[in-house]
Order: structure tokens, then C-alpha cells, then sequence
């Protein structure tokens, strides 16, 4: 559906296949036939968002409501944008070619806070008013977010109408037959937005006050109008009979993940004090194997891939892997179907698990050991020993595999420099493993990955008190890990210390950034979270100029007593649950994981999942 007039430029860009829409099982309607458009905006190029998982989910489920014509749109990349800004194209959706103005919902998933430049960026780029007051009250051009970073939706809570809090197949749908009855009774925006904001796991911001101390901490945050003072998040209980696609949109263009994409279950058991996920996601609900398996299969069938990856925060943590492997394998080996495990635990990598996923290819592996010393990893509750991991290690070289990736982090609280050397040292120990290992693939070598990232204290995590390590601290201790590897055969990669700052402010700011982002939208940020774009020094530059500390936001620890931006947020887990951890933290004290002990940390009050099977009567 793309115009002549974009039509005649795309061969000036780098990659135009992401600017054409018209793929395998794209979705195409007559929007004379319709009563709700919806524009799913991904705040980043075509090849990440058409890699991600809930995108696929939601376009697919829009779609199947007759009344409702979901369509793709993405940020185009730098060389497309200075082409559009010149010949004044608006930005277009996919399927029909149409400008954002043209729908009544612009929804955008929030992955990472590095996005919120491209939201607005792409906001403005489709015609549409960037604030929230902009656009007056007529019944269009709703601005809608979701995702993780919905979690804390105050650092943009001036752009978006509506914020749809925890899991949106249900939610979304709601709102938007909320949307279509509103417009058949002539109401306007303002009235809309108010009886939304009684639909269980929606947030809209305008409806809510913010008072701050002098010393820059918040005061109260009330509610309006009879908006609820609390805002609870949405629960998909049910994962069998939850709405899941069973074909993908198959991109023209080489993607980031480029395969079939099965969800296996949502939650985590495990706790892990740093980790954002594990917590909002609460609590664990899983998928049958039969379930998966029959999705599984009318994916490959009806989009052609021949790899399925098996989605979850921890893949080795579903409780029937195994026969949901020998399901997969009895068709998939005759097929030449791989099945990839993403998320592997260090502890749930077994020879029944090996056996299973290498029959067709194997690539290499991917742990997650997180810290380098026994004490932080206790410290962050990761419950993996040294001696499970290299067992594991062993298990996969003695099963011919010769590359291993290891992920860490460094700046993790109560972290010192001999726990970041030994990152370096786990890795050392890893080679070593594989050269001890007999029957190791004989005439080649080894090849360990060891990647840092730098923590970001995250809001709903026990670590969301935190402060965050400062730039020279972290910079200190990626050359001390550098100092500290020993052997040509581990390769080390680090992120950006620049950026990790960066995303710590937004991931725990207050509504007092919204002048930030509306500035930077002013000055033409975008692709903060790519090398080519982001700008330390342009960024600190817009906050001297307003007035705001960033630092105050992140390297600042915070009391158990303050009130947080996110306080008025309910993912389902107690903030008195996550002070405790926090201080077991302090004291290198671990806390078992779900299907071992119940941890009281109240999201069995949603009535399904580990927690409730094992503790009905908690409230």
C-alpha cells in the first residue's frame, strides 16, 4: 500500500523493504467497513519490532474483531526520516499507507526507556500533537502505551492518554468497545477518558496531581474526578484458552529474531532481585504441552519458518519440558523444524534437555550466571552454584558443544571489585572445564563470551531503591574486568555505561520529566538506545537547561518510607514483600524459589499459577 510518492525515494535508503508493507499474512481490510483503527506504533526499526512477541499477539488478536483494522507502524530509520522531514511525508502505517493522524487509536509497546524519544519523535513525524492537551476533545487520536515500561508511566505521562497496565488481550479490547460505544453516543475525549479509568488496568495520567517536598521528593499523588487511587494491573489467568496467532506476519527483510515464536508460560519462579520481569509478571501460569505443540506446528506450516523458540522468562523452569520436547521432536526432526531454549537456567540444562534440542543443529549456548562471586549471586538471589555451572558447561562440551555465552552484571549493589574480577575468573574456570572434560569435541577450541551490562535499578524489583553505580565507578570496573581475563579464548563485551545512566534516570523518574522529553522531541532526538544516535552530552545539556538533576533520579538511594512515582501502581506484589528482600539482600541471604516455598509476596490473590496451587488459602 505505499504511496507513489513515498514509492520514488525508497531507493535512496538503506533497507526499503521496511518502509513497504504487503508481506505473508499481513492483515488488509476496508476501512470503510470498520468502526476502530488502530495504529501499533514499535518505537524502533522495522527489524526489532517485527521481532517482538506481543506485537504479533495483539495485531493478530485486533484483527480478528471484525470492527477492528490493526496496522503496523515503525521508526523509520535515520536516512527514511530525513527523507519524509523533506518532502514533508507524514509517518504511515504498513497496511494502508495512511498517516497517524487518520486513526483513532496510536498505541505504542514500551520495551525500554530509550524508546521514549522515538515515541514522541514518531508522534510528530504522523501529524499528531505530541501532548496529551494538544489534541483537543475530539473522539480520536487516542495515545495509548503498554509494555514494561508501563510500569512507571510518569516521565511521559504528558503524551499519553491512556496507559494499559499488566497484560493487554483483555484490556485492550475492552477499552476499545468502551471507544466505539462513546463515539455512537457523540461523547467526547475528556468523557471517554474518564470511563476508562474504571476499566480494571487502565491509567490515564490527566486524571491524577502530583505535589513534591522541597527536597524534590514527592509530597501525594491524589486522584480526580473518581479515579481510583490505586491502579491494578490486567492478568491473563488462563494461558490455554488465552488468544495466541496461529500465523505470524513474515517479514521482507531480515529480522532481528527471524523465526516462529511460541510462548510456553509467563512469570517467573525464581526472584531475582534485580530482574523487573520476574516480579511485574507474577504469577507463574503455564501452557500445556499439548497446546504448545498444536501451535507450534500451525505456525511453521503457515508461515514457512523452520525454527521454533520456545518463549519464557526461563524455559528450563517449565515444569513439563521434557515431554514438551519429545512432543516437539516427533515431528519436527522429520520436518527439519530446530527448536531453539532461550532463557536456559545454569541448574536446568540436563542431557534429557541436550539430547532433545541438538537433533536438528546446535548453536551455541547462553547462561545467565549474572555475578562472577557465590556472594553476589546470593545477593541478587540467583541460587546457582559454582559447581552447577560448571557441570552444566561440562554437560554441553561432552555433548559437542563448543561455544558458551556467559551474561553479568556489574554495579549490583553491595558489589566489590573482587566480586567484579571474578566474572573474569568464571569465565577462566569455564575454559578450563572444557579442556577437562574427556570426551570435549577433539581439534577445536573453545570459545567463551562473557558480556557486563551496568545494573539499572528497576521500579517493582526489590533493587528499586537502589542507586545506580556512577559512570567513572562503572567505567572502573569494566577495565578491571579487562585487567583481569587471562586467556585469548574469552572474548569480553560491555555495554555502555552512557546509556545505562540514562535509562536509570527515566526507569525511576517522576513526572517532572515530561519538560525533558518534550524538549529533546523539540530538538530531534531519536535512537537513544543505538550507538549512532545517543547523545550523553546533548542529554545532560537539555537538563542543565531545565533545571533537573539527573543524578537525582539515578545514583540516589532511596528510603523504604518515600513515596515512589510508581506507588499508585499495583503489579501484585507487595512493596513490604519487596523491603524485605532488599534487606535479606544486605545480609547475602537467599530466598527459595516458588515451587519450593511460598514467599508471601501477594500475587496469589490472582487465583492461578504456582503460588496459588501451592497456597490457595493466601490471600
Amino acid at each position: 500500500m505505499v504511496s507513489k510518492e513515498v514509492e520514488k525515494y525508497l531507493l535512496k535508503v538503506q533497507k526499503p523493504g521496511r518502509y513497504v508493507g504487503g508481506e505473508l499474512n499481513e492483515v488488509i481490510k476496508d476501512k470503510r467497513e470498520v468502526e476502530v483503527r488502530f495504529a501499533f506504533c514499535f518505537p524502533d526499526t522495522y527489524e526489532v519490532g517485527m521481532s517482538h512477541l506481543g506485537m504479533k499477539i495483539l495485531y493478530s488478536q485486533f484483527n480478528s474483531v471484525p470492527y477492528i483494522w490493526c496496522e503496523r507502524v515503525f521508526a523509520p530509520w535515520v536516512d527514511m526520516e530525513e527523507i519524509m522531514r523533506e518532502h514533508h511525508i507524514p509517518l504511515y502505517a504498513l497496511e494502508s499507507g495512511d498517516p497517524l493522524s487518520a486513526f483513532d487509536f496510536i498505541g505504542f509497546t514500551l520495551q525500554y526507556e530509550l524508546s521514549f524519544s522515538n515515541m514522541l519523535n514518531m508522534l510528530k513525524l504522523g501529524g499528531v500533537a505530541v501532548r496529551t492537551d494538544g489534541r483537543g476533545d475530539e473522539l480520536k487520536n487516542i495515545v495509548v502505551a503498554g509494555g514494561p515500561c508501563a510500569c512507571n508511566p510518569e516521565p511521559i505521562a504528558d503524551f499519553v492518554d491512556l496507559f494499559f497496565i499488566g497484560e493487554g488481550e483483555e484490556v485492550d479490547l475492552e477499552v476499545m468497545e468502551l471507544f466505539r460505544k462513546c463515539r455512537a453516543e457523540g461523547r467526547g475525549k475528556r468523557e471517554f477518558l474518564r470511563m476508562c479509568a474504571d476499566i480494571e488496568g487502565v491509567y490515564v495520567p490527566s486524571l491524577y496531581d502530583v505535589a513534591y517536598h522541597e527536597d524534590g521528593t514527592i509530597k501525594s499523588f491524589t486522584p480526580r474526578d473518581g479515579a481510583p487511587a490505586v491502579i491494578h494491573k490486567r492478568v491473563m489467568t488462563d494461558m490455554d484458552s488465552s488468544y495466541y496467532p496461529d500465523n505470524f506476519v513474515v517479514p521482507l527483510v531480515e529480522i532481528v529474531h527471524d523465526r516462529a515464536v511460541q510462548e510456553i508460560f509467563r512469570g517467573c519462579i525464581r526472584g531475582c532481585r534485580f530482574c523487573q520481569a520476574g516480579f511485574i509478571y507474577r504469577p507463574v501460569r503455564e501452557k500445556s504441552p499439548e497446546t504448545i505443540n498444536a501451535q507450534c506446528r500451525a505456525l511453521c506450516e503457515n508461515t514457512g519458518y523452520d525454527e521454533v523458540s520456545l518463549s519464557s522468562l526461563s524455559s528450563s523452569d517449565y515444569s513439563q519440558i521434557v515431554p514438551l520436547l519429545e512432543k516437539l521432536t516427533e515431528w519436527t526432526g522429520e520436518e527439519k523444524v530446530s527448536i531453539s531454549l532461550p532463557s536456559l537456567r545454569v541448574d536446568g540444562f540436563t542431557d534429557e534437555i541436550m539430547n532433545k534440542i541438538k537433533t536438528v543443529r546446535k548453536s551455541g549456548l547462553t547462561f545467565a550466571p549474572e555475578a562472577g562471586s557465590q556472594r553476589m549471586r546470593d545477593v541478587i538471589n540467583k541460587n546457582v552454584r559454582h559447581d552447577e555451572l560448571m557441570q552444566t558447561c561440562a554437560t554441553a562440551f561432552a555433548g559437542g558443544w563448543t561455544t558458551v555465552k556467559l551474561y553479568f552484571m556489574i554495579g549490583l549493589p553491595t558489589e566489590t571489585m573482587d566480586d567484579v574480577a571474578d566474572i573474569a575468573h568464571l569465565g577462566q574456570d569455564v575454559v578450563d572445564t572444557y579442556y577437562n572434560t574427556p570426551n570435549h569435541a577433539k581439534g577445536k577450541s573453545v570459545r567463551v563470551t562473557v558480556s557486563a551490562s551496568s545494573f539499572v535499578p528497576k521500579p517493582f524489583t526489590p533493587f528499586q531503591w537502589e542507586p545506580q553505580d556512577t559512570i567513572p565507578v562503572l567505567h572502573e570496573k569494566q577495565k578491571h574486568i579487562i585487567e583481569s581475563i587471562r586467556s585469548k579464548k574469552i572474548t569480553f563485551n560491555y555495554h555502555d555505561a552512557d546509556t545505562s545512566f540514562l535509562e536509570a534516570v527515566f526507569a525511576r523518574g517522576d513526572r517532572r520529566l515530561c519538560k525533558i522529553m518534550e524538549l529533546a522531541c523539540e530538538r530531534g532526538f531519536h535512537f537513544d538506545g543505538w550507538s549512532d544516535c545517543f547523545s550523553l552530552e546533548k542529554w545532560l545539556a537539555l537538563f542543565d537547561e531545565c533545571g533537573i538533576d539527573p543524578a537525582f533520579y539515578a545514583n540516589r538511594r532511596r528510603g523504604f518510607d518515600e513515596i515512589l512515582p510508581w506507588d499508585h501502581i499495583d503489579y501484585g506484589v507487595k512493596k513490604s514483600f519487596l523491603v524485605k528482600e532488599c534487606q535479606k539482600a544486605y545480609e547475602n541471604q537467599t530466598t527459595p524459589h516458588c515451587r519450593l516455598e511460598c514467599s508471601h509476596c501477594g500475587a496469589a490473590k490472582y487465583g492461578k499459577g504456582v503460588c496459588f496451587e501451592k497456597r490457595q488459602n493466601l490471600v
